[in-house]
């Protein structure tokens, strides 16, 4: 009897041996797994970094959005795209769970990944036999696109911009200006009506007792360098004097062209990072706006105020939002962007003839900006880093970047419901400050647009 009881102990431990050790095994390889899978999640949760590879598709709420991550030539010979996807598969959290000096950092290394990429798709076969057939403005860009290192000519007195010396709080507003050696009148005029600095007092509606609350305001403007040759004279001296005059300018050495506005975004964002810490808003914008600025003033206070606001500003952007549109293939167009160069949509990104968003934001900007090529259109490009960054802009009708719907304008107290319009002149930007000032009294309740007032046409480039 004992000895079948030892026989049949023997079978069991010899079936059930190798049974146990493969449970244990499988329960050990399910820790494993799951350590891995959330450290890798946290690490890339807490860096923010958002993954596009290339391929789009669209639907109500991204566009575009990432449709595979692992097809190598969807654009063909699309020469940004192809760019985009050596970068996107370096930084690619999935193909590179181990790697987190991949992640959203802060070092200037990070762009080597963006010449790395640039150098291996300028030498392929294709890239060199299709250069030759891009518009030579394209060719222009290209040849420059993966430098960025340009030095400062003349930056602004003030840490950062021009603006009051007696602040008793940080700067609530900074007016970063995008203009040209040859624009000193659009200058003038802003400087003396909507982009005056130091305190500037805010417009509540709905309120008796008049002008209540406001904030200190900053001002800069964006210069690069004028073409010497092609424009027969030097403004460098005048352009110094200027600086002198009223330490507002920063201008880099680099060719001021349509082209190389996205430069201009991409060197303010450093720049601010490195200057700005406490500025809470920034507007961006081109000189040839109107901006209301008291209304203004009243609007970002009112964001401040709102509930967690101290979480939403990191993703703060408001401003005419255009989705869903496509490249300008038109050869005669400014925007225009051939399909060898770039495929598919723009994602959703807000005009920039005036956009404002946080310094939290500005700051992050500048992190993802070493991550994404430069592209030719200013505004795209700052879509292409936000979409990056999962954060999408914020639409408001009182931005009319594509001026007044019908004959809307003609109200008396229409400049007084809007935050910002584009295209005018510095004439008219003196005539309509004044009107403003005229019509205070009896504009003083007017609210500012709402969604349901705008009548604009869809929106293209």
């Amino acid at each position: 009897m004992a000895q079948f009881h030892c026989r049949w102990r023997n079978v069991l431990i010899c079936v059930c041996s190798p049974c146990i050790c493969l449970a244990l095994l499988f329960i050990y390889a399910t820790i494993m797994v799951c350590i891995r899978m959330g450290s890798t999640a946290s690490s890339w949760a807490a860096e923010k970094n958002h993954f596009v590879a290339s391929g789009t598709f669209t639907n109500n709420s991204f566009a575009p959005l990432p449709k595979t991550f692992w097809e190598f030539h969807l654009h063909g010979d699309a020469f940004w795209n192809n760019l985009q996807q050596v970068t996107d598969r370096h930084f690619n959290p999935i193909l590179h769970p181990n790697d987190h000096k991949r992640g959203l950092g802060k070092s200037t290394s990070d762009e080597s990944p963006l010449r790395q990429s640039f150098s291996a798709v300028i030498n392929l076969d294709s890239t060199k036999r299709n250069f030759e057939k891009l518009p030579q403005q394209i060719q222009e860009f290209v040849s420059h696109m993966q430098k960025r290192d340009y030095p400062t000519i003349t930056q602004p007195d003030g840490v950062c911009g021009a603006g009051a010396k007696d602040e008793k709080e940080p700067p609530l507003l900074l007016l970063a200006i995008k203009t040209t050696e040859l624009n000193f009148k659009n200058r003038q005029a802003i400087r003396q009506t909507w982009g005056q600095v130091g305190w500037v007092a805010g417009q509540k509606t709905n309120s008796s007792r008049g002008e209540e609350g406001g904030g200190y305001v900053r001002r800069v403007f964006l210069l690069g360098k004028e073409n010497t040759e092609e424009l027969g004279v030097d403004l460098s001296d005048l352009v110094q004097l200027e600086s002198k005059r009223y330490g507002d300018i920063i201008q880099w050495d680099f060719k001021d062209t349509f082209y190389n506005l996205t430069l201009k975004d991409v060197l303010f964002w450093s720049w601010f990072s490195r200057s700005c810490g406490r500025t809470r808003f920034v507007f961006k914008g081109d000189d040839d706006v109107f901006v209301n600025t008291p209304k203004m003033i009243t609007y970002l206070q009112e964001q401040l105020k709102k509930p967690k606001a101290y979480k939403t500003m990191k993703d703060f952007m408001v401003g005419d939002v255009i989705g869903a549109a496509m490249p300008n293939r038109v050869n005669k167009s400014k925007y225009f962007v051939p399909d060898s160069f770039y495929k598919g949509f723009y994602p959703t990104y807000a005009g920039g003839g005036g956009v404002v968003y946080s310094g939290q934001l500005t700051k992050r900007l500048h992190n993802m900006s070493k991550k994404v090529h430069l592209f030719p259109i200013d505004d795209v490009y700052v879509g292409m880093c936000m979409i990056r960054l999962k954060v999408h802009p914020v639409h408001h009708p009182a931005f009319l970047t594509f001026d007044f719907p019908g004959k809307e304008e003609q109200e008396l107290c229409s400049y007084h419901r809007i935050l910002l319009v584009h295209k005018r002149s510095p004439h008219q930007v003196v005539k309509l400050w004044d009107h403003m000032n005229k019509t205070q009294t009896q504009c003083w309740d007017v609210p500012l647009k709402t969604v349901g007032e705008s009548k604009n046409k869809p929106k293209t480039l």
